[in-house]
């Protein structure tokens, strides 16, 4: 088989062609990897339905696209502004998924019968329930609470700890207590639970050039997998004691859509990365996706044999500063980055033989780190089907929308 008739390669021409008649920087969305990869998270989620993470998508667009497939209920937001806004764009089912201290968006929530409807907030402490009292501003309308449990791992009488410091909430009865807290308190009603594993969930087990670590990762997920378990059936259980009212128990992420599913005690998954497929989701052995969203920059200089520089690139991702929060150069196949260099804001040199087959204009394909974070530097996406743009449709930043 020759290089050309690669899949890679295939794929390279493929969006080349769709995007002929516009310029870079730009990002698309390929349809087909994104139904397919929707496909296979429902599959992976065994008959329980998938709340969608908005902050790995954001675009509201491909929100939509998602939630009108089978098996797909409900957004997971990451502030409460944003969980206003698409509200009030008509999505119904918003549940926040970090703690808020928004004032004046709580007492819009308090003053608004359709807001407070469909908007779920997130509490881990009675300070917050305080919060929201003081911000009401007169507004008497009923808020939907869902607590977060701790779902770290820790070992050797808790000196080590293994998972995101968020919750301090952890064991039954410190769930129960706080359970108890919102039923004392007038114009709040307990409906979920969430319990987010992310060193489960978005730690991937595969880890190329890397069988040592890998393995340990297995291990520890093992075990983190079976702890977690037992520890989300008995809380809630507690809740439940409490509030026999409780509408779901949220659990899981992209990488973990199966073993949590499986778990009696949840009712829905969370997942958005899995839709994108962003370059961290590649080291998993219980499932692999296909790249969705891309990213080009175009070649703008030829500073020698087997270099190129293209225009910006310099897009990390969060989390712990490494080699892994970098985007990669995608297609065409073969390029790397200059050690000295590395992707910048304004040029990015690029390494290696298919430099040579480059000319000024050409795009290079990206894939981001993680996923919903390439939005942010993009106002909108190209909506590929084959060798066409279908579609051009506004990121969140495109609807000058700025969260975080």
């Amino acid at each position: 088989m020759t290089p050309l008739a690669t899949p890679l390669a295939s794929d390279r021409a493929r969006y080349d062609r769709a995007t002929a008649h516009l310029d870079a920087p730009l990002a698309v969305v390929d349809l087909e990897a994104f139904d397919a990869n929707a496909a296979d998270l429902v599959r992976r989620a065994g008959g329980k339905p998938i709340r969608v993470a908005s902050k790995s998508v954001r675009c509201r667009a491909l929100l939509e696209r998602a939630l009108a497939r089978d098996g797909f209920s409900g957004l997971m937001a990451f502030t409460l502004q944003e969980s206003l806004w698409l509200a009030r764009a008509g999505f119904d089912d918003v549940l926040l998924a970090y703690p808020s201290v928004d004032r004046s968006a709580f007492a819009e929530l308090a003053a608004d019968p359709k807001l407070a409807a469909a908007v779920t907030v997130m509490v881990d402490d009675p300070a917050q329930l305080a919060l929201i009292d003081a911000a009401r501003g007169g507004g008497r309308e009923e808020v939907r609470v869902c607590l977060e449990v701790d779902t770290s791992l820790r070992l050797l009488g808790g000196r080590v700890r293994i998972g995101a410091l968020r919750s301090p909430l952890r064991e039954p009865a410190q769930l129960a207590e706080m359970a108890r807290s919102v039923a004392r308190r007038p114009g709040f009603r307990l409906v979920g639970l969430m319990a987010y594993e992310g060193h489960v969930a978005g730690v991937g087990d595969a880890v190329a050039g890397r069988p040592l670590r890998s393995g340990a990762i297995r291990l520890m997920q093992a075990a983190a997998r079976r702890e977690l378990a037992q520890r989300r059936a008995a809380v809630v259980r507690a809740v439940r004691a409490v509030a026999p009212d409780l509408e779901f128990v949220n659990g899981g992420g992209t990488g973990s859509v199966q073993h949590t599913a499986a778990e009696d005690a949840v009712t829905e998954i969370a997942a958005g990365s899995g839709l994108y497929q962003p370059r961290l989701f590649d080291n998993y052995t219980s499932f692999s996706g296909r790249p969705a969203a891309l990213f080009a920059q175009p070649v703008v200089r030829r500073p020698g044999v087997g270099v190129v520089t293209v225009l910006g690139g310099g897009y990390p991702a969060s989390g712990a500063a490494g080699r892994d929060r970098l985007p990669v150069p995608y297609l065409p196949e073969g390029l790397r980055y200059d050690g000295q260099e590395g992707p910048g804001e304004v040029q990015t040199p690029l390494l290696g033989s298919a430099a040579d087959d480059l000319l000024i204009g050409d795009k290079v394909w990206f894939r981001h780190a993680k996923a919903g974070e390439m939005c942010e530097r993009f106002d909108a996406l190209h909506l590929v089907e084959g060798d066409r743009v279908h579609e051009r449709v506004p990121t969140y930043r495109g609807e000058g929308r700025t969260f975080l």
